[in-house]
């Protein structure tokens, strides 16, 4: 039985003397067994692991026993020296490796502390930014830490975050590195607690604070010198060339005193991040921003053109700064300063001429220097062995200009912000477009591959109906079917079956005839195998167009939601910005007052965007001045449902996506009307849909007239539109198209909510973009579970485990499991239905992205059957499981019974642990938020 005799007496390292304690020796050696096992702090050691760890114990108690003396005691370095000896002479080397490795930090952190030891004076000294060095104190860590941690001393270790700061400290150490080094060490156990994510936060503040305002102020004084700072911002900012002498003309004392600055405690750590990152401005490197001052700006740059200048910028401040409403991320980049390229979108088509191709490639490069997204419908160029005349030659095809499109997008990136980003489009009877499915693949002659750009395929319904009636499809070169471009719906049938019969009286020599279902087939194959091309679909786009009047819908944009006419002289531009949805439930409920309110000021926003914005190209100008369409869009909608109590996969859901579309699109409607009455309709409206009286609801039927095949999809209403109706015929439209979903990505993190309507990823997973990566939780998860006295340390690990799902966790209640459902656990059948729901409101379309867990043939092809069967206009992404899931380096997976594949291999003979599955549980199309995805961005 292992005993100290109560006299035994240990020299401490400061000369104090004081009583033996084995518990401290335990304590450290199953440590030690617990970093080499990879075994939670937490978690019990195992039999025969304990046995182990009481064996040397014994024998280091044995071994102490001889040198104890009376007087002078036996010394802390000496026990521990023995420590390692018994380790390693019992075999137990890899454990001794890391008992000396515990030793060295604590040792480290004593220094850095300045703990007063005989003979070893601290030596550690900070860098200042003028170069000087000063003697580092650890007191001030712990203030710091302590004061971020305020509130929450009841969750939060301010211990362990010290001590993991004072790991990282060295002799040199800047002071920005110390700041990094404490954000490190809280942002790692956000996954813990929520309560981390507030640390974290107010800790990145403080370095924003520290470099926008020339100090940390404390909460009283942060009001005051947030006011005074303001105009110096202004006018530095001015002076440096980033923001736009027009701001010096608003009246800066109001604005600066309509601020709130306490309002940046709304930001998660992510968001704040993401802002430091990439938006708030800076001047050789040092952000002049804060927060505020970045919503702001942006409201500044959007309100110059408003006769009330001031009292409009703070209304625009308030949407943007209690985050009921954000504009997209080029209005948030650029608003405000010397080039206010504020349009997120696009679109043009390309003539088949050389010289047009090559402008529309210039166009490319202009339009995306300033972060502008792109879509390019190439369906005019001829085919692969066409005849051209003025050579007397014969065409390569599409695909060689496709892969100059690709480079050009890599050569010139969005202002050095983010990666060019362009889509291009082919209608799916082109003759080059099996060549065209082919272009994101791996393998192949890599002239004929475009690795960076993305594709989508624009099907008419013909072809969707001769793949359900098993019949062929014919391939045709554009420069002998010119017409079919142009066409739509049932001219469209009419002219292509013509076609057809020419072929067969040889009229048409270069054509190809294919079975419409093998190349569906092969559509599904390759977007499963490269994640491209996308599917999006011809008719709806143009036969629910309120623009059917002044030209043609030949494409999307990038990320497949705008739907606006393209021609040779006008290049289609799209204003985005989107509505937290999640905001807007109060006490359970769609607050439709306070929606109503946000989605007014919304459009007004949207629409100086119009009058404010800095145009790359004439085209570009040309044609947003002439029919100023808007996008409204929305975001937040699973947290929206977790606000309600609803899960994703389930009737109530999709009456809720009905319900709040319809809220929006009434709302957004009447807001574009009212400002047609106060500043006039838009040059194109007359002939428009609107001008005839038709409503998005209202084309819904022409959709299903022109198929002549059913549209199954609920037409009723909340609302009575009349008043809506009443003010269109009264005043028309200020914007000829008003709402389009985006997918949100970056916005949505800013706020620190769910992206656009997308359902949750996973509850625990690591997220990845330019800012880094980082390890997300669920918050209405945890809020749930502590609700119900469910989390804890062992939750967070079966969490872990089961790869951010809860369906496997059996002491999670079946209701909060089917309610916490995770996008690859939500049937696609729900989001299409949610999606198709949403449609019948929208006058553009939504990025939809679609999950699969276990992706097949036939799964695919029932899954976008069903979204063109319901209407919808677009899809995105397909995303299927990736192949690293979360990092379970941390556990002790023995407890969960059968090991992951990454703990069977790791070999007993090895350092290196595998901690992450290494084989996808399917091909991942599109992996989620990755970085280089402008998607994600």
């Amino acid at each position: 039985m292992l005993c100290a005799p109560h006299e035994w007496i240990v020299r401490k390292r400061d000369g104090r003397h004081v009583p033996f304690e084995l518990d401290r020796i335990r304590g450290a050696i199953a440590n030690a067994f617990r970093a080499e096992l990879n075994i939670a702090a937490s978690a019990p050691l195992d039999d025969d692991v304990a046995a182990d760890v009481a064996g040397v114990l014994q024998s280091v108690s044995d071994d102490v026993s001889p040198l104890v003396n009376q007087g002078e005691g036996v010394s802390v370095e000496r026990i521990q020296d023995i420590v390692e000896m018994e380790l390693m002479a019992r075999g137990h080397y890899r454990v001794a490796r890391r008992y000396i490795i515990y030793r060295a930090e604590h040792a480290k952190m004593r220094a850095i502390r300045g703990e007063a030891i005989i003979q070893a004076p601290p030596t550690v000294q900070v860098t200042l930014a003028d170069g000087s060095r000063v003697p580092f104190d650890a007191r001030r860590i712990r203030k710091r830490l302590a004061e971020a941690a305020a509130g929450w001393e009841a969750v939060v270790d301010v211990d362990e975050l010290v001590d993991e700061v004072l790991r990282s400290v060295f002799d040199g150490i800047s002071i920005n590195e110390i700041y990094r080094a404490q954000i490190l060490a809280a942002r790692s156990r956000i996954e813990r607690d929520p309560a981390y994510d507030v640390v974290t936060s107010r800790l990145m503040r403080n370095v924003i604070y520290q470099e926008a305002l020339g100090e940390t102020p404390d909460a009283r004084s942060l009001d005051r010198l947030h006011q005074h700072q303001f105009e110096h911002y202004i006018i530095d900012g001015i002076r440096a060339g980033r923001l736009s002498a027009e701001l010096r003309e608003f009246d800066i004392e109001k604005l600066a005193a309509a601020m709130k600055p306490e309002r940046d405690a709304q930001f998660h750590y992510l968001g704040l991040q993401a802002i430091y990152d990439r938006y708030l401005l800076h001047v050789n490197g040092r952000r002049i921003e804060t927060p505020q001052y970045f919503w702001m700006r942006v409201a500044m740059g959007v309100a110059l053109r408003e006769a009330a200048r001031e009292e409009r910028a703070i209304e625009f401040y308030e949407i943007l700064s209690t985050f009921r409403f954000t504009s997209a991320t080029p209005t948030l980049f650029n608003a405000g300063t010397p080039h206010p390229q504020l349009s997120s979108c696009y679109l043009s088509t390309v003539s088949d001429d050389l010289g047009h191709i090559f402008k529309v490639v210039s166009d490319n490069a202009l339009l995306s220097k300033w972060a502008g997204g792109l879509g390019n419908d190439w369906t005019n160029i001829r085919a692969t062995n066409s005849h051209i005349r003025g050579t007397n030659g014969r065409s390569q095809g599409v695909i060689p200009f496709l892969k100059v499109v690709n480079d050009a997008a890599v050569a010139v990136n969005q202002g050095g912000k983010r990666k060019g980003a362009v889509c291009s489009y082919l209608e799916t009877w082109h003759l080059d477009v099996e060549e065209f499915l082919e272009l994101r693949k791996n393998t192949g002659d890599d002239r004929r591959r475009t690795h960076d750009m993305h594709t989508a395929n624009w099907i008419p319904d013909l072809f969707m109906k001769r793949v359900r009636q098993k019949a062929d499809w014919t391939l045709f070169s554009p420069n002998e079917v010119s017409d079919l471009h142009d066409l739509y719906g049932r001219e469209f049938e009419a002219r292509y079956e013509q076609y057809e019969r020419m072929t067969d009286e040889g009229e048409i020599e270069l054509f190809r005839r294919v079975p419409a279902a093998d190349l569906w087939r092969k559509m599904l194959t390759r977007l499963f195998e490269t994640g491209h091309p996308w599917i999006t679909f011809k008719d709806p786009s143009n036969i629910r167009s309120p623009q059917d009047h002044v030209g043609v819908v030949h494409s999307s944009n990038l990320c497949t939601e705008i739907l606006l006419n393209t021609s040779a002289d006008e290049t289609a531009v799209c204003n985005l910005g989107s509505v937290n949805l999640a905001a807007h439930i109060v006490d359970g409920a769609l607050d439709l007052a306070k929606l109503e309110a946000t989605v007014t000021v919304a459009v007004r926003m949207l629409d100086n965007v119009i009058d404010v914005n800095f145009y790359p190209t004439p085209e570009a100008a040309n044609s947003n001045q002439r029919h100023r369409p808007v996008g409204l869009g929305l975001m937040g909608f699973q947290d929206a449902l977790y606000a309600l109590g609803l899960s994703y996969a389930s009737d109530d859901a999709v009456a809720f996506a009905d319900r709040s579309m319809e809220a929006i699109s009434y709302y957004a409607l009447l807001a574009s009307s009212q400002l047609a009455a106060e500043r006039g309709a838009y040059q194109s409206y007359p002939g428009s849909k609107w001008d005839r009286g038709l409503l998005p609801i209202d084309t819904l039927q022409l959709l299903e007239e022109a198929r002549d095949v059913p549209i199954p999809i609920d037409r009723a209403g909340w609302f009575d539109w009349s008043p809506v109706r009443a003010s269109i015929a009264a005043h028309g439209m200020r914007n000829s198209n008003v709402l389009a979903i985006a997918p949100t990505a970056t916005i949505s993190t800013i706020i620190g909510v769910s992206q656009s309507i997308e359902p949750a990823y996973k509850h625990l997973y690591a997220k990845s973009n330019l800012s880094g990566e980082f390890t997300q939780v669920s918050e209405p998860l945890v809020a749930e579970l502590k609700r119900r006295g469910l989390w804890d340390g062992a939750m967070l690990d079966e969490l872990k485990y089961h790869d951010g799902q809860l369906q496997n966790i059996g002491r999670i209640p079946l209701e909060l499991r089917q309610r916490f459902l995770t996008a690859f656990e939500v049937a696609p059948k729900w989001l299409i239905a949610c999606a198709a729901r949403r449609q019948k409101w929208i006058d553009q379309g939504q990025s939809l992205n679609l999950y699969l867990s276990e992706p097949s043939g036939r799964k695919m092809h029932d899954m976008y059957q069903l979204a063109w069967e319901l209407g919808l206009k677009t899809t995105y992404y397909l995303r299927t499981l990736a192949a690293t899931q979360v990092e379970k380096s941390t556990l002790d997976v023995n407890r969960f019974g059968v090991q992951p594949k990454w703990m069977k291999n790791r070999s007993a003979s090895s350092d290196v642990e595998i901690h992450r599955e290494s084989e996808p549980v399917a091909t991942a199309a599109c992996s989620l938020d990755d970085p280089t995805c402008e998607a994600c961005q």
